[in-house]
C-alpha cells in the first residue's frame, strides 16, 4: 500500500510514502477532524491512499494572499 501526497490546488505530486505498517496515528491523520479527513483523504481501489495537501509554492502563495483562501481555486 502506498501513500500519495498531491497539491490540492495546483495538482503537483508532493510526495509518495511506500511502507505498509504506519498507522493513523503516525500519519497524524487522527488530529484531523472527521470532515477535513473525508476530503482530504481518498482510497483507490487498489488500496492506496491519496491525500490532499498544500506544496510549497502554494504555501507561499496563501501567505502572501490570504484572501486566497476564501477562492475555490487560486491557480490559474
Amino acid at each position: 500500500m502506498a501513500i500519495h501526497y498531491q497539491c490540492r490546488h495546483c495538482g503537483k505530486h508532493v510526495g509518495r510514502l511506500d511502507q505498509n505498517s504506519l498507522t493513523a496515528e503516525q500519519l497524524g491523520f487522527h488530529e484531523l477532524s472527521a470532515e477535513d479527513r473525508q476530503t482530504m483523504i481518498e482510497y483507490d481501489k487498489q488500496g492506496e491512499i491519496h491525500v490532499k495537501t498544500i506544496c510549497e509554492d502554494c504555501h507561499e502563495a496563501l501567505e502572501r494572499n490570504p484572501d486566497y483562501y476564501a477562492l475555490h481555486s487560486f491557480i490559474q
